[in-house]
């Protein structure tokens, strides 16, 4: 597994975007999806085509699920970091298969995922056109 990728990659595919595809098929190796970002895409859908296309999306990636270890990591960074940077739920839980693998988490969420993890493990994989 060589990274995790959050919905704000996973939208920009269902929606068609070239440089997307274009990185998603020069990645070497495999790339995954945590059970929140499944379910994050899929609360999205908002019709059975668009259900079924996000399905058909989200199945090129392998499901990384969440330990008892991540969701303690998760409930320990929401608590630390909240009130002082403001983090959220959805996003301490994506990052905590991060940290436990570490291995980087892909994404345009920059800014709120760099209040939990280190430097290295946050990555802008291409600039959004």
């Amino acid at each position: 597994m060589i990274g995790i990728v959050d919905s704000t990659i996973i939208v920009r595919l269902f929606r068609k975007d070239t440089i997307v595809q274009q990185w998603l098929q020069s990645q070497k190796g495999d790339i995954g999806v945590t059970p929140i970002t499944w379910l994050e895409i899929m609360r999205g859908a908002h019709s059975k085509t668009a259900q079924a296309t996000s399905l058909s999306l989200l199945s090129s990636f392998n499901v990384v699920y969440l330990t008892i270890s991540d969701q303690i990591w998760a409930m320990e960074q929401m608590q630390q970091y909240r009130l002082s940077r403001g983090i959220e739920m959805n996003d301490c839980l994506i990052a905590s298969v991060c940290a436990r693998l570490q291995i980087p988490i892909y994404t345009h969420n920059i800014k709120d995922m760099i209040k939990i993890l280190p430097p290295r493990l946050v990555i802008q994989p291409y600039l959004p056109e």
